[in-house]
């Protein structure tokens, strides 16, 4: 098979634009006081999760790493500060780069918490060409909220991502597919999306180790390895992707989130943390849409992905983050085998528009009444002065900004 690489009778512009060591660069952008010092965003050096999750570059320059025992960075950077993460933060700025990035076009597609493509196609008389529109868009984002990134410039998703990780940090790459051969082949296999060390050690394993490999890999000899798989695998090689960019409209027919942790979940408690705060923002966001749900989601994988999904119908429909949490909580303590966890969502389904304002004064419970009502009460202080003016001490009697949380689902601390 050949696969095709042209793009058609136009040139398609999409950006990917990346957010250089989110976490660090977020704690530096509000505390004048860690800026161009070495930091290191880790879980509480007194407890047994004592691991860097992501360093700024000041701290890269002394080898520090993500994944690296606190210790171990110390000794390589004496000088080096260690916070305990602020999620509810990461999630205030990530909300505040898709409404900057929406600004320059209103094809934006979040791929993670610190990472979207922006199709800027079509806007050259706006921005300027798509190199003058990259740098806008990178100095925009660095003036108004204190944070670098780099960007990725491509005729298609694929290509841009992968051009993301060339320059860091704050580098602008162009790579189209005239320039697969030149700049996409030599790089090692696991540079390209949808690769990750599982396929990476069985490509290796036939010979495979750079996307040129892969490319000149037959057709049918992927096919036969990897399924369907195979086919992508020959196509994204070729720099072959043809999927537009899709702006993340809410789905009416569900709510739900998911994070993907930084290293395996084996505390009880930690991973109820996690259970709390998605609970939390997918039932603000139900709230907002006016609906209540009677079906709660949880999803679980483990150390080595394999995915488990739960479900619960509910006696009754509701919206209390209370209740929708203690019916997710069941669900965890039901199947919940004391594996180790690495990933962990929440949805809610089985949706129905709801007039709260009518509603509840029509509720025979004095005490669900005063629930609901302290949701809706919640949500319009948060959307006023946002996610961390106030916290539900009844839900979890600890401060969340010291759990472990280090990103949605495909977060890369890089």
């Amino acid at each position: 098979m050949t696969a095709n690489t042209s793009s058609g009778d136009f040139m398609r512009n999409v950006l990917h634009v990346d957010m250089n060591a989110f976490y660090a660069s977020c704690e530096q952008s509000i505390n004048p006081k860690y800026t161009a010092r070495p930091l290191a965003v880790a879980g509480n050096p007194e407890m047994r999760h004592g691991i860097v999750l992501t360093a700024s570059y000041d701290a890269r320059k002394f080898g520090v790493k993500t994944g690296m025992p606190l210790w171990q960075a110390k000794k390589l950077c004496p000088e080096i500060i260690f916070t305990p993460p602020d999620y509810e933060l990461y999630m205030h700025m990530s909300h505040k780069i898709m409404e900057t990035l929406s600004y320059y076009s209103p094809l934006v597609e979040q791929f993670s918490i610190d990472e979207a493509w922006i199709d800027i196609t079509g806007t050259e008389h706006l921005w300027g060409p798509p190199v003058q529109a990259a740098r806008r868009i990178q100095e925009k984002v660095d003036k108004k909220l204190n944070l670098p990134c780099s960007v990725g410039l491509s005729d298609n998703k694929l290509l841009a991502k992968i051009a993301s990780d060339i320059k860091k940090p704050r580098g602008i790459t162009e790579l189209r597919t005239d320039d697969v051969e030149s700049m996409l082949w030599p790089l090692p296999v696991d540079s390209m999306l949808g690769i990750g060390k599982s396929t990476k050690g069985s490509l290796n394993q036939c010979g495979i180790y750079t996307i040129g490999d892969l490319a000149r890999t037959p057709y049918k000899f992927l096919i036969n390895m990897f399924g369907k798989n195979g086919h992508y695998l020959y196509m994204f090689a070729h720099g072959v992707d043809k999927t537009p960019v899709r702006p993340n409209y809410e789905n009416t027919k569900s709510f739900g989130n998911s994070i993907t942790l930084p290293y395996d979940y084996k505390d009880r408690d930690e991973i109820k943390k996690v259970i709390l705060f998605l609970t939390e923002e997918v039932c603000s966001r139900m709230r907002k849409k006016g609906f209540k749900a009677g079906r709660v989601g949880l999803t679980l994988k483990d150390h080595m992905f394999s995915r488990e999904n739960h479900s619960k119908v509910l006696q009754t429909y509701c919206y209390s983050t209370e209740d929708i949490y203690n019916a997710i909580l069941e669900l965890f303590a039901r199947f919940w085998k004391n594996e180790s966890i690495r990933l962990v969502g929440v949805s809610v389904s089985k949706l129905e528009l709801y007039d709260y304002a009518t509603q509840l004064s029509f509720l025979d419970n004095v005490g669900r009444a005063k629930k609901e009502k302290a949701n809706i009460a919640i949500d319009k202080i948060r959307n006023k002065y946002g996610m961390d003016a106030i916290k539900r001490a009844s839900l979890l009697n600890t401060d969340f900004k010291n759990s472990p949380l280090t990103g949605m689902k495909n977060f890369d601390p890089r």
